[in-house]
């Protein structure tokens, strides 16, 4: 029995590491290729054994301004993110408290309609309002993703949160804002840290608004990277430094706060 169970944890742990390689791999090339020359990377013989370089990231910020582009990726991402907070959680709060069904059915669809159904029409609104290549356009736009989604979140953590508590608050004389304010947001920092973190995670990585909305005063991030594709050639090792770059602030935020994000969507997962 012993051995049959030492077997069995063997071959858990050898499919976990499998699973792990062929997901970490493009990850470590990428980062390694960020740090060879053009005729490294194009050559037959790759190998793990090279002299680095780091002429990659110097020109991505001298030739192709990125500092630019990372500005603003964070002014888009920080303030749709925030926005979406800021009418997200009383929206939530209200579905969860009062069971209003019918808002939560408009956040539903919200959720599971492409984001692509939306684009044509909201170029058009833009381009009339003359908002085009601005951030008013690009934050509304990922607030599209971000708003739904944080509500979605957040009722789940509303609707799990004792009554008592907030009859408690309310009879000590508390009006139903601070009730809010002062009883519940607190309650649920798990709940608005994971939200907050995703719906910046999707506006940081958004390509398809930023593609058709961003022009040169605010292009992001995912965009910046064509800069270094042609028809002639792509520059290989610009591109993989750039996407290092891209991934670095993502991949900071997860190892950070791994462990708010998987407690907060265990603690808001949807009651079955």
């Amino acid at each position: 029995m012993l051995t049959k169970k030492k077997a069995k944890n063997a071959t858990l742990t050898g499919l976990t590491v499998l699973v792990l390689l062929v997901f970490v791999f493009p990850f470590v090339w990428m980062l390694l290729a960020s740090f060879k020359t053009q005729a490294q990377i194009m050559s037959n013989s790759q190998t793990f054994v090279f002299t680095p370089t780091a002429d990659n990231y110097v020109n991505v910020f001298q030739q192709y301004d990125f500092l630019k582009y990372i500005v603003n990726s964070m002014i888009v991402a920080v303030v749709s993110t925030l926005l979406s907070l800021l009418l997200g959680l009383p929206a939530a709060y209200s579905i969860a408290k009062y069971k209003l069904q019918g808002l939560g059915l408009v956040i539903l669809v919200a959720r599971i309609v492409p984001g692509i159904s939306f684009l044509i029409p909201w170029y058009i609104i833009f381009s009339k309002l003359r908002l085009v290549d601005s951030y008013a356009a690009l934050v509304l736009s990922h607030m599209l993703v971000g708003l739904p989604f944080i509500v979605w979140i957040m009722i789940s953590f509303f609707e799990k949160l004792p009554h008592e508590v907030e009859e408690a608050g309310a009879i000590d004389g508390c009006s139903p804002h601070q009730v809010f304010r002062r009883i519940v947001l607190p309650m649920s920092g798990a709940g608005i840290i994971t939200s907050s973190l995703l719906s910046f995670i999707f506006s940081w990585n958004n390509f398809m608004f930023s593609i058709i909305l961003a022009g040169d005063k605010t292009k992001t991030l995912p965009i910046a990277v064509f800069n270094f594709m042609s028809y002639a050639e792509i520059n290989w090792g610009g591109l993989m430094a750039a996407a290092c770059i891209i991934t670095l602030p993502v991949l900071v935020i997860a190892l950070i706060a791994q462990r708010y994000v998987v407690s907060g969507l265990s603690a808001g997962a949807v009651k079955g």
